[in-house]
């Protein structure tokens, strides 16, 4: 009943149900007083996994920044655009999209991050410029519709996504307005490439556009603001004229066509069923 229930809040993503799980497997055969030790245990393994997974993936993306690097003119940095918060406030001590950016941070590789706001939550105005801002990475805050016009004037070199889902055949399924984000990549030939550890990838699942569960969200989401004000109160106020329906989807799906490399932890690899299966030739 914990699992289906904890479940059911995420549909989209894949790897709540691979750490529940994993969970479940550890836990259901022992007694009930000793889970919860066991438990916590098991989540601190996670946690460990987690960390070498996103720090290679880092590594791998690293050398994506620094053949960028490469083609800029001395003192130029490499511009990377992003979407919705993938660092170390979702998942553990590195992230996932962002990796890549502290590890050529870390080499002394010049860079500037476009950070889209990520209505509606605002994932990346908020989470992403935060966790740049702590770590001394240069940025600015786009509104999420700038991306297009950024790439039309070359002031993208390369786009770099997380995922919440990965299907065997490449295709992403990330926060609202990827997908918009790979189609201007693609049409001014801006790489685009999504960051991804193993446990995201659903290796039943073929057609990412047709299968994958889009969550639908609060519409409050949508027709209302959540700010601090400028003495310091958090308020919220109404954007959208009342009686203004809203609907608000989670996320959207972008085929491998538009994707021109998957960073996973054991490498960069074509958005196809080979490139997957040949870096984890035990599940492809």
């Amino acid at each position: 009943d914990a699992c289906a229930r904890l479940l059911a809040t995420r549909p989209t993503a894949v790897n709540l149900r691979w750490a529940l799980e994993r969970m479940r497997a550890r836990l259901a055969p022992l007694p009930a007083a000793a889970r919860r030790e066991a438990a916590y245990a098991e989540a601190a393994a996670l946690c460990d996994e987690d960390v070498a997974i996103n720090r290679a993936i880092g590594q791998h993306g690293a050398a994506l920044i620094r053949e960028a690097a490469r083609r800029k003119a001395p003192g130029e940095p490499v511009n990377v655009l992003t979407h919705c918060n993938a660092g170390w406030l979702a998942t553990v001590d590195w992230g996932t999209a962002l990796a890549p950016v502290y590890a050529a941070f870390e080499e002394g590789i010049r860079l500037h991050v476009w950070v889209d706001e990520t209505r509606p939550r605002n994932q990346g105005a908020s989470l992403t410029a935060w966790e740049l801002n702590r770590h001394g990475v240069p940025h600015t805050v786009v509104v999420d519709n700038t991306g297009g016009h950024l790439m039309q004037h070359g002031l993208v070199d390369l786009c770099i996504v997380g995922t919440d889902r990965t299907t065997a055949t490449g295709d992403v399924c990330n926060k609202i307005g990827t997908y918009l984000k790979a189609l201007a990549a693609q049409d001014n030939g801006v790489p685009f490439y999504v960051a991804l550890p193993s446990p995201t990838i659903d290796w039943g699942m073929a057609d990412g556009v047709r299968d994958i569960p889009i969550e639908e969200r609060d519409a409050r989401e949508v027709t209302e603001l959540t700010g601090i004000t400028a003495d310091g109160r958090i308020e919220t106020v109404r954007v959208t004229p009342a009686g203004s329906p809203a609907v608000n989807y989670g996320f959207d799906v972008t085929p491998a066509r538009l994707v021109t490399g998957l960073v996973t932890e054991r490498g960069v690899c074509p958005a196809t069923r080979e490139g997957l299966a040949g870096l984890f030739p035990e599940r492809g």
